[in-house]
């Protein structure tokens, strides 16, 4: 049987019960992968023609054919079929490690926002942008978006604390300097891409940040100079945060814009008042042929992307991380 990978035209040669990633890597075709589980997202690609199988709950097999999205690594060959990969020219390999860390660093960012700052015997190789699962014990494991760039000796994480939950109760009240941390990852398609110069706006909702501050700090160790507008939201004064870190990076990279907006318009204190993704829509009339970064609670991240479509960005052109709230 035979794989046709577009837009390359290539044509490859595989046996039915295949695995489309491991033919993928078999033949040097660029595509991006990771946790090589089907979590992280990062090997979609698109069936054009054909059928392919995707594994499902309990190891069910659904059929998928043209036209409908499938993850590489979860995905039997079962005929001779076409695919689409994405974005030739950002692949991200990053194979999924995991990490013995330490907790170095608890710091209160706000009233209800923890910075973990977590040491690793060595640099995990990630996009910024990206996302690692963070298993403070066996009962206690969640996802979160690193903060910094690649290179560094020690990640950096922002923790919601959410009332009654799990997770977050027990990095509020139990988790100390010096506690033994798993890291695993990297995870998630909403990383920097390198390779595009053209403009570029950023849109954060609270712990949101901690990807964008990812990405900013990774647009500045790669010296790109692409002009770029970072709209930051939060409820209230009382839920900024960063402002040092993003006055720094302004300072670094002369074509960013910072707008910080407080949703309570008579708690602004000299901020925006209003919704995040009103300042957008109030500040650009079209914003076609740029790209968008979007981190944050879910309602946010959906009625961000659908403004920035109807603004021109192409949907393909949307990197968005939304941070759903189960396992707190």
């Amino acid at each position: 049987m035979e794989v046709s990978v577009h837009p390359l035209e290539r044509t490859l040669h595989a046996h039915a019960g295949d695995n489309l990633l491991d033919v993928l890597r078999a033949n040097q075709v660029p595509i991006s992968y990771s946790c090589m589980a089907g979590r992280c997202g990062t090997c979609r690609c698109k069936v054009v023609a054909g059928q392919a199988l995707v594994a499902g709950p309990e190891d069910s097999r659904a059929p998928m054919t043209a036209g409908q999205s499938v993850l590489a690594c979860q995905t039997t060959l079962v005929e001779s079929c076409a695919i689409e990969i994405p974005e030739l020219d950002e692949v991200v390999v990053h194979p999924a490690k995991t990490l013995k860390g330490t907790v170095i660093g608890l710091e209160d960012l706000t009233h209800d926002i923890k910075r973990i700052r977590v040491g690793i015997p060595k640099p995990l190789e990630f996009s910024p942008g990206q996302y690692a699962t963070l298993q403070f014990t066996p009962r206690h494991v969640r996802p979160y978006s690193m903060a910094v760039a690649q290179g560094a000796d020690e990640l950096e994480f922002h923790v919601r604390l959410v009332p009654d939950g799990r997770v977050t109760s027990y990095v509020a009240s139990e988790l100390k300097l010096g506690a033994a941390i798993r890291v695993s990852g990297p995870l998630g398609t909403a990383y920097l891409r390198r390779k595009f110069d053209g403009p570029v706006v950023c849109i954060a909702g609270g712990t949101g940040l901690a990807p964008i501050l990812s990405i900013l700090r990774g647009m500045v160790d790669a010296g790109m100079r692409n002009p770029v507008h970072v709209y930051f939201g939060v409820r209230t004064h009382a839920d900024v945060y960063g402002l040092a870190w993003l006055r720094e990076l302004q300072s670094r990279h002369a074509a960013m814009q910072v707008h910080v907006v407080v949703a309570s318009a008579s708690d602004g204190n000299g901020f925006r008042g209003g919704v995040v993704t009103k300042a957008v829509a109030d500040d650009w009339e079209q914003l076609r042929g740029w790209r968008a970064y979007v981190a944050g609670a879910p309602v946010m991240v959906d009625a961000a992307s659908i403004l920035l479509r109807q603004k021109g960005i192409d949907p393909e052109h949307i990197h968005a991380d939304a941070f759903h709230a189960s396992g707190v």
